[in-house]
């Protein structure tokens, strides 16, 4: 890691970075072999630990408007529709856990639940639970 000031370079010089953006600008698996050390200008960030990056907002433009503005702007903006939702009565539901089990199923049956996706664990679980559900019902007498 190369260091100017209060700046630090996020790039490899071989050794391991200490700075918590180390891996800033670059994907998982992208160190060649070879090429340590060496910095083409790419995949190359500047950070400053004192001053984090400047975003785009104006924020004194947002700090000026006033309460009659931002009534304004979300009455004229297609995307604001107004929620009538009661939220105080709302309660946490928490899922239930999953226990991970050693299964021996048919081929053919697992082949059917991989080949639509990914997920197949959730939906085969959905198809047990239907399962047990149903199972679980009180009997009708006829």
């Amino acid at each position: 890691m190369t260091k100017s000031g209060t700046k630090s370079s996020v790039t490899s010089t071989g050794g391991k970075s200490r700075s918590p953006v180390r891996s800033a600008g670059r994907s998982a698996g992208s160190s060649r072999s070879g090429v340590r050390g060496k910095t083409n200008g790419r995949n190359t960030t500047i950070v400053s630990r004192d001053s984090p990056r400047k975003g785009k907002t104006d924020w004194a433009r947002v700090d000026a408007l006033t309460d009659e503005d931002i009534a304004e702007a979300v009455a004229n903006d297609p995307d604001a529709v107004p929620i009538d939702i009661d939220w105080s009565d709302a309660v946490l539901v928490m899922p239930p856990r999953k226990k991970a089990i050693s299964i021996r199923l048919d081929e053919d049956v697992l082949d059917f639940f991989k080949r639509e996706g990914e997920g197949y664990q959730r939906r085969m679980n959905a198809v047990l639970r239907s399962y047990m559900q149903q199972k679980s019902k009180p009997k009708k007498r006829a």
